[in-house]
């Protein structure tokens, strides 16, 4: 029990140390009990060290809607230049809202469409970055599949870039996080997850605002992001990230509703965040 004490705690050192912050363990969980929530899976975890400080039917698997747009966006990243240009299909337009509306013929960066795809969650956006990258939207989520287990993930099968329901598709609260942590990692993902809205510029030099789908970066001063996603078979859903006191957390909130995703979020942000500070 030390020697693991003394691994993560070292482990903190240096990669705090290594990002040129100054070092700090985030190894203790708060000592008062944590909040009630609706959400019917939830889990709160240590970005750092990957510890669990509160998990609620964390391994359940369910539809995540469109929190999963955060590993279509890792698969991009991998995929190559961000520079590289999407020739707008017919095809990438047929899917419900939310939409970004971009039309067919039109041509874009792929780091353009990423950051439509992470702040405003354009589901037309998720099909023409899968088609761009591999042709179809189910050869894409084969490479979503492998991504997912090198992270991880081993609770976890997708069948489409953007969440909407799929049968057989699914994950876990505990998988979402994993998925999280590397999102997190990566500077582009946090500087888009945290951008409460942008002007997004279309070829033929009409622009529109597109706001950050995520109330919590408005309302908890320390959220800096992540991915909102809600359906009918998923309910509402919600990865956010904070940032405060020398830690940084995760908190994945799955199967909550209208009424009290934000609020559920919020209080466990909260309840992780709001303690002295990691020393």
């Amino acid at each position: 029990m030390l020697r693991r004490l003394f691994l993560l705690c070292t482990f903190s050192f240096f990669a705090t140390a290594v990002q040129g912050q100054k070092p700090v363990l985030t190894t203790t969980a708060p000592l008062k009990a944590a909040p009630s929530v609706v959400a019917k899976r939830a889990i709160v975890v240590d970005h750092l060290t990957g510890q669990v400080l509160y998990a609620k039917n964390a391994d359940t698997k369910c539809a995540v809607a469109s929190t999963q747009k955060m590993l279509t966006a890792l698969c991009v990243l991998e995929a190559g230049s961000l520079s590289d240009k999407v020739y707008v299909q017919k095809t990438d337009t047929y899917v419900e809202p939310t939409k970004v509306y971009i039309s067919p013929g039109e041509v874009y960066t792929r780091g353009d469409l990423v950051k439509a795809l992470v702040v405003k969650s354009g589901n037309d956006v998720a099909r023409a970055l899968a088609r761009d990258i591999a042709g179809s939207e189910t050869t894409f989520a084969n490479l979503m599949n492998r991504k997912a287990h090198q992270l991880g993930m081993r609770n976890s099968y997708f069948l489409n870039p953007h969440g909407l329901t799929a049968g057989g598709q699914y994950s876990t609260a505990r998988d979402v996080a994993t998925l999280a942590r590397a999102s997190y990692a990566e500077p582009i993902l946090r500087e888009h997850m945290k951008n409460k809205g942008y002007y997004f510029m279309y070829p033929n030099g009409k622009r529109k605002w597109l706001t950050n789908t995520n109330r919590l970066l408005k309302s908890v001063p320390y959220c800096v992001g992540m991915k909102t996603g809600t359906t009918r078979a998923s309910g509402r859903c919600l990865i956010s990230v904070g940032v405060h006191n020398g830690r940084t957390i995760i908190v994945v909130c799955l199967g909550s509703d209208s009424a009290n995703i934000w609020k559920d979020s919020e209080k466990l942000l909260r309840w992780s965040l709001e303690r002295p500070a990691a020393r």
